[in-house]
């Protein structure tokens, strides 16, 4: 087990390495000229975002396939995860996540787009769609499809599933003291009672616990940053000048450099949205909506709230405590989070808790249907009913074991799914351009899409 185990941390390590990071970066700086920067319609897109999508087809509101994708990418990477970077990386660290959430949300965009583009329907109404799809429609490369899908099949009781359950239990048992065979029970139990309700009932909680766990979140920084508004602006110009010169962060980071600023900031905002991994256009195609830009601009706010505003929230909040108080260890990610937090009254640390247990919850209900809407493009007869079960299933074992060597595999699926997305980004990236001029830069935002109904495989 031991070797297995520094198998995949090898392999993780090579697949996330500077190859991934600049593959990415290039795609979300590509396809944001490309596309004549979409990023400028980002108040467009929040806009429709909360607005019914009348008359259009799809399976769920525009805003419950935004809740569902957003409810797997906001979890602990836009907490702990930015803490982990500035402790690597030095306050700089931040600017570069902010950047990748900038460039990423063109990206997100075109992942939207692609997504509804290339959708099928099935016999019974209900929408397919995702990279899978559009590797097969767009591209005709089928076998490249099935590779995506069993990637995302596996990344799904990784990231999306046993560590987030971990996750809850162990931060559950050491706050209140509940075993955690008692929570993995617990957790499981919820889970089941949505999951086996479909995407239609994963959206409706994903509607509801994303705004409500996302404010409170919130709400926690900007107290933080009001107790230290003597501290903000310096924190700010901190992150900006540390970005380019490390030595502007002082002694205490004294092994940073601008290598390892950009590499720990680039990675942890991709890590931290998902722009590239292929994930969130997998809902994105059941989507209710008149035509494919319009669900690509509803996409791209995703990218927006959980890295341009979030994570930048929670970096500015971790520098400037760094700076309020310097008794604070930054060497350890969770330790700062956790000080920073707990310097509101009474109330900081239950709250930063609470942040943490829902965010690890929502990822797992956005993964589920993830994870089975590749089992069902692979093998699809009653697979999804089976998926479920052995979904649930792990969510227990992920509570009461050690799960080291599930990181790690979960890190190597992540990054290889990611691969054959970003080849359908790239060589669609001429389709996307397509559709983006003549719906949004020609002003047809309401036009509708003539829709080729093609059943899924598991249907022909």
């Amino acid at each position: 087990m031991d070797a297995i185990n520094d198998f995949f941390t090898v392999a993780g390590t090579f697949l996330w390495g500077w190859p991934m990071i600049i593959l990415l970066l290039g795609t979300h700086i590509f396809l944001t000229f490309r596309l004549c920067i979409p990023q400028r319609k980002i108040l467009k897109g929040i806009r429709m975002s909360v607005c019914k999508d009348k008359g259009a087809t799809g399976d769920v509101s525009q805003f419950g396939a935004l809740a569902t994708a957003m409810a797997a990418t906001i979890g602990t990477g836009n907490i702990v995860g930015v803490a982990t970077a500035v402790a690597l990386g030095g306050p700089g660290a931040v600017l570069w996540c902010w950047l990748t959430g900038i460039f990423g949300m063109a990206t997100k965009y075109a992942e939207g787009l692609l997504a509804v583009k290339y959708r099928v329907k099935a016999a019974d109404g209900h929408y397919y769609g995702g990279p899978m799809y559009a590797l097969e429609r767009g591209l005709g490369m089928k076998w490249l499809a099935i590779l995506f899908a069993t990637f995302t099949a596996l990344a799904s009781f990784g990231i999306g599933c046993t560590v987030q359950a971990n996750s809850i239990a162990l931060l559950t048992n050491e706050t209140f003291g509940i075993p955690t065979w008692v929570v993995g029970i617990s957790v499981c139990a919820l889970t089941a009672s949505v999951i086996l309700g479909g995407v239609k009932t994963i959206s409706k909680v994903c509607t509801f616990l994303v705004p409500f766990m996302a404010i409170l979140y919130v709400a926690g920084c900007i107290v933080i940053l009001c107790m230290n508004s003597p501290f903000v602006w310096p924190a700010i110009r901190l992150i900006v000048l540390s970005a380019f010169n490390p030595e502007a962060a002082g002694s205490g980071f004294v092994g940073a450099s601008v290598m390892m600023a950009a590499r720990y900031g680039i990675a942890r905002g991709l890590f931290s949205n998902e722009s590239g991994m292929g994930s969130a256009p997998i809902v994105a195609a059941t989507a209710q909506t008149r035509n494919p830009v319009r669900q690509a601009l509803v996409s791209s706010t995703g990218t927006f709230w959980d890295t341009v505003i979030i994570c930048a929230m929670t970096g500015i909040v971790l520098v400037s405590s760094i700076l309020a108080y310097p008794e604070i260890s930054y060497n350890d990610g969770a330790a700062l989070t956790k000080v920073a937090f707990s310097k509101i009254p009474y109330i900081g640390a239950p709250v930063l808790t609470f942040g943490i247990i829902t965010f690890a919850f929502s990822t797992i209900l956005g993964w589920s249907y993830y994870g089975e809407s590749a089992v069902n493009y692979i093998e699809r007869k009653k697979a999804n009913r089976f998926y479920r079960i052995l979904y649930i299933v792990m969510l227990f074992f992920g509570s009461i074991i050690n799960l080291d060597i599930i990181w790690n595999i979960a890190d190597c699926m992540n990054a290889l799914m990611t691969i054959p997305n970003l080849v359908a980004l790239l060589l669609l990236s001429g389709v996307a351009a397509k559709e983006t001029k003549r719906y949004l830069w020609e002003d047809k935002l309401d036009d509708e899409m003539e829709e080729t109904y093609c059943p899924p495989n598991n249907e022909k």
